[in-house]
């Protein structure tokens, strides 16, 4: 089973794409920046942060990989690590680490579910995609800056790919614009990370197994 009408890639998610691929290579910048590695280093860490999730997506859906097609997805790495080295300050780059973050989860869930679509990908793993191309990116960063994946923190990451992703494919099934599907599930998947990094939310843990009785 497929989509009834599959989305076109077209302004509203190639914007939402380009700003998925910036906010991810500006976490990947950051992470470098914390380090504070020199500029070819961090211009890397946000290139390989950026374009990470995406490359292993069309890896997976067979199609051709995007920022090797289109120069100007590495431009905007590279002009992602720019700004943030001049920018400079280190008291906010851990927060804005977290909070860029949680815009490119949203936004690279939905656009990692649409292309998946417009390829024929079955609308379970659409979802599947989407989680992907938003986590995967940030997975290759923490490991490059030597740092706990943030996915191991049992705050709400994945999850709030997964909703985003799979709002946008419920919305499309529905026959909603793409337009109105790709904002509902940034806007939802966002707000669900948001509450994680302002008030602690979480799902619960796997139960600890019961003591065992004294001999």
């Amino acid at each position: 089973m497929i989509l009834p009408e599959l989305p076109i890639i077209g302004p509203t998610l190639v914007a939402l794409d380009y700003a998925g691929v910036a906010l991810f290579a500006a976490t990947g910048a950051l992470a470098g920046a914390r380090l504070r590695q020199d500029l070819v280093t961090i211009a890397f860490f946000a290139a390989v942060t950026g374009v990470g999730g995406g490359t292993l997506r069309d890896l997976l859906i067979g199609a051709p990989v995007f920022w090797v097609q289109d120069w100007r997805y590495v431009a905007v790495c590279i002009a992602a690590a720019i700004v943030v080295w001049f920018l400079g300050g280190a008291g906010w780059r851990l927060r804005a680490l977290l909070w860029l973050d949680a815009v490119g989860l949203a936004a690279y869930g939905v656009i990692g579910a649409a292309k998946a679509a417009a390829y024929g990908v079955p609308p379970l793993i659409c979802v599947v995609m989407g989680a992907l191309t938003a986590c995967f990116g940030g997975v290759v960063r923490d490991l490059l800056a030597g740092q706990p994946s943030i996915l191991l923190q049992r705050e709400i990451t994945v999850t709030a790919a997964l909703v985003a992703a799979t709002t946008f494919v419920g919305l499309q099934w529905l026959g909603l614009s793409v337009a109105i599907s790709a904002g509902v599930g940034v806007i939802l998947g966002f707000t669900l990370r948001a509450g994680a990094l302002a008030w602690g939310w979480s799902l619960p843990a796997f139960p600890a197994p019961p003591p065992r009785d004294a001999a």
